[in-house]
């Protein structure tokens, strides 16, 4: 629990230990995924798990976790016959949310996009891009985002692969893969790296 405690915002500390007083549930830091940044699972022996990268900032840390615990909360009650990120989980998210919604927790720049967020919450906050890019300005490490860079600039997606950025439509970054000349679409907060940084 200690280890837990200290990826989150001190104020958020005893909230988060009082949600966890009697609940049989494991916790487990696990290296960066790229794929996610936390999950929730039941084993066939009906153990509880969450799961969740180290490598998170504070407090997109603890918006994962209370994301997670929202799913052990449904999943407690509910068992499997609910939709994942549905209406129970929406609600139940919201309700773990709001206590820590304010000031003293989160900072100005991401309290007011994740106030609008836990109004009809998605299941990833990497889904609402205002909300991610906020919490990306607290990364623990610096990394590089694909609406940073300017147009027709190259560079290397998380597969390795190397593209050339056409143009920004609405929500998305339009981009052609230079091997293959084929169009891709890239969500504005996909982690990128740079052509001149690739060795």
């Amino acid at each position: 629990m200690n280890d837990l405690l200290e990826k989150i915002p001190i104020h958020s500390k005893d909230y988060v230990r009082g949600i966890f007083e009697n609940e049989d549930i494991l916790i487990e830091i696990k290296k960066n995924r790229k794929t996610k940044h936390g999950d929730f699972s039941v084993d066939k022996n009906g153990n509880k798990k969450i799961t969740i990268n180290s490598d998170l900032n504070p407090y997109r840390f603890l918006i994962t976790l209370l994301h997670e615990l929202s799913h052990f909360f449904v999943f407690k009650h509910s068992g499997y016959g609910v939709k994942p990120h549905g209406i129970e989980w929406k609600s139940m998210f919201k309700n773990i949310l709001l206590p820590v919604l304010n000031d003293k927790i989160f900072p100005g720049e991401i309290l007011k996009p994740l106030a609008v967020y836990t109004i009809n919450p998605k299941a990833s906050t990497d889904s609402d891009s205002e909300l991610c890019h906020a919490l990306n300005q607290f990364n623990n490490v610096k990394k590089n985002y694909i609406s940073e860079l300017e147009i027709n600039s190259k560079f290397f997606g998380t597969n390795g692969r190397e593209y050339l950025l056409n143009k920004k439509l609405r929500k998305r970054f339009q981009c052609t893969e230079i091997k293959t000349k084929k169009i891709y679409l890239f969500n504005p907060n996909a982690e990128i790296k740079r052509s001149y940084e690739k060795k």
